[in-house]
């Protein structure tokens, strides 16, 4: 007789981390509840046994009820539900019967093979000792000695979903034709139930991935920054799927397809890969559908860090034909694996997701034109006002020095000087009153907001966002969070300097998109020290092609070099070491002595 672990006899499995949980890959739940209170007529008590097993909603209650019903209907010492996926291959076990320290030491899950594999798809299977079937293979090491057995599958719509065993009458009687149509009702009845349950679940998953897409548009539309919604739409994802891991691949330098952000198990690895042509994320992205995959443990396209993984869904964030990027969730191996239902939910939300992050992004291409329209008001008004009227105070003077070379009496031109001097004085009010306008929004906000601000208005003109990094005393500045940090700099940095920091920050980004070429701009600004000992160090580079051999000097590069004198500082602009791209180096004293 053959006794090893492999056997497909045992009906028991492992132990449960958590019985009552949803189910797992390969989890056993040992039964627990209320005994069903039978009246002795066996017609009622089938009645109230069925209704017993239909009234529960969540499915491991109906698993549950099933076989603790099945067990007191036909006094069955042992019972189990054995749920099978499409392999026949054991995913959750419940059982009752066999004592926990016995369970204990059961190492492997039965499987629909041997004798229960002969189990029919309708009707039962009635032994009176499964041991002398011809199919019986022998029982596992430290399984409990079984004879008379009883066996059903459990269908749901034309599926076998999984199928119940029944074994050793406590009476010691054998399982008789009254015990076979009794569970044959029983198991049409839960397959009933399971199908409802399976529903209810699958509303309730596709009610909280839509609570969660409309979490996600409200954010996106109350102003959140991009970064922090696609921080957001992951963790959503990674909750909502029940996932281990979940990661957004997006579009970058070159066409690549690179992971930028990843939450849960396995993240660090993850970031920054690229994915390779012929993967599952890349032909979702190009032809904007998701995928399932049920286990990526052993696919070679995706390489070392995914075969860590086993079930995943790949999930297009796309709106109306434009594409973001390639929602991806996890599951590690041996977890359950994701369902088709799962695939469904995962992608409705993606491309809600997907709208709001898109129409966001459109808000603030409309915000930035805004931004333009005014300031070219205010060009507007500079020309109109100011600068025509210097230019009549010009002429005016001109007028002066021409009749002083003349030999005019003094008295006489000094109405028309009065008068220039009136222009003049107009013209400075002007002026502060323009630059008061242009400066008021900025009075309260402090240094690193303005230049975050810059470098997000620098996505439109560069075509990608440029990398803002921030130091203070070697401590680099974090989230918009970190607020002592930023308050730290805005009291090293006066509001004079901030101006300046923040020109030379937009006057490099605005040479980026202008010359460079560039796939990449790196900006940082460098606080260290405080006081007249303290500096402040602006550097913008790029990895584009480079400053021209002939070049003259533009009247922004010179606007720099002024503001750096201004202050008493330097500045430099050149290749950089590697000797691809640009480096611009601007730096100015905290305070001058």
């Amino acid at each position: 007789m053959r006794t090893d672990d492999d056997s497909a006899q045992g009906l028991i499995e492992r132990i449960p981390a958590n019985a009552g949980t949803p189910f797992a890959d390969g989890v056993l739940a040992q039964v627990v509840g209320t005994p069903v209170a039978l009246t002795g007529n066996p017609l009622a008590d089938l009645l109230d046994a069925i209704l017993a097993v239909a009234r529960e909603l969540e499915l491991p209650e109906v698993l549950n009820r099933f076989v603790q019903v099945s067990a007191e209907l036909t006094q069955a010492r042992y019972a189990a539900i054995n749920v099978l996926d499409q392999h026949g291959t054991s995913t959750t076990f419940v059982y009752t019967g066999v004592p926990t320290s016995v369970a204990r030491m059961m190492r492997n899950a039965p499987h629909a093979l041997g004798v229960l594999g002969q189990i029919p798809a309708e009707g039962a299977l009635r032994l009176d000792d499964l041991t002398q079937h011809p199919a019986f293979i022998g029982f596992p090491k430290d399984h409990p000695p079984m004879g008379s057995f009883l066996g059903a599958s459990v269908r749901v719509a034309s599926r076998v979903y999984g199928q119940l065993y029944l074994s050793e009458k406590l009476d010691g009687t054998r399982f008789d034709e009254r015990d076979e149509q009794t569970v044959v009702a029983l198991a049409a009845a839960a397959g009933v139930a399971v199908q409802n349950a399976q529903l209810y679940a699958e509303a309730a998953r596709r009610e909280h991935w839509l609570r969660a897409g409309q979490d996600i548009t409200t954010m996106l539309l109350e102003g959140f920054d991009e970064e922090e919604a696609l921080e957001h739409i992951v963790e959503t994802a990674r909750e909502v799927a029940h996932a281990d891991t979940a990661a957004v691949a997006l579009p970058g330098v070159g066409g690549q397809l690179l992971i930028e952000l990843a939450q849960g198990h396995e993240a660090g690895e993850l970031v920054g890969l690229v994915m390779p042509e012929g993967s599952r994320a890349w032909t979702v992205m190009t032809e904007g559908r998701g995928m399932l995959a049920p286990s990526l443990a052993s696919s070679p396209v995706h390489g070392e860090a995914w075969q860590r993984f086993g079930s995943g869904i790949f999930a297009p964030l796309q709106a109306s034909g434009l594409g973001v990027g390639v929602l991806i969730v996890l599951r590690e191996l041996g977890a359950p694996p994701f369902a088709e239902a799962d695939l469904v939910t995962a992608e409705s939300f993606a491309a809600q997701a997907a709208l709001a992050y898109i129409l966001a992004e459109a808000r603030h291409a409309q915000d930035v034109a805004a931004l333009l329209d005014e300031r070219e008001r205010i060009a507007r008004d500079l020309h109109d006002l100011a600068i025509q009227q210097l230019f009549a105070t010009g002429m005016q003077l001109e007028t002066v020095r021409r009749r002083a070379a003349r030999g005019v009496d003094p008295s006489e031109l000094l109405s028309i000087v009065d008068e220039a001097l009136d222009n003049v004085d107009s013209s400075v009010r002007q002026i502060r009153q323009i630059v008061y306008a242009l400066r008021d929004p900025d009075a309260a906000t402090g240094l690193v907001e303005r230049l975050r601000r810059e470098a997000s208005l620098a996505r439109t003109g560069l075509g990608f966002a440029p990398s803002l990094v921030l130091t203070i005393d070697d401590a680099v500045v974090g989230d918009s969070d970190d607020d002592f940090s930023e308050a730290r700099i805005d009291e090293r940095v006066d509001a004079d300097l901030t101006d300046d920091v923040v020109a030379v920050v937009r006057e490099g980004l605005a040479n980026a998109a202008r010359h460079a070429h560039a796939s990449s701009v790196a900006v940082r600004v460098i606080v260290t020290g405080e006081g007249v000992g303290g500096t402040v160090c602006v550097e913008v580079s790029d990895d584009g092609r480079g400053l021209p051999p002939d070049r003259d000097r533009s009247s922004g590069v010179g606007n720099l070099l002024s503001r750096a004198r201004q202050h008493g500082g330097t500045f430099e602009i050149g290749d950089n070491a590697d000797g691809r791209g640009t480096l611009l180096v601007w730096t100015a004293p905290l305070a001058q002595e």
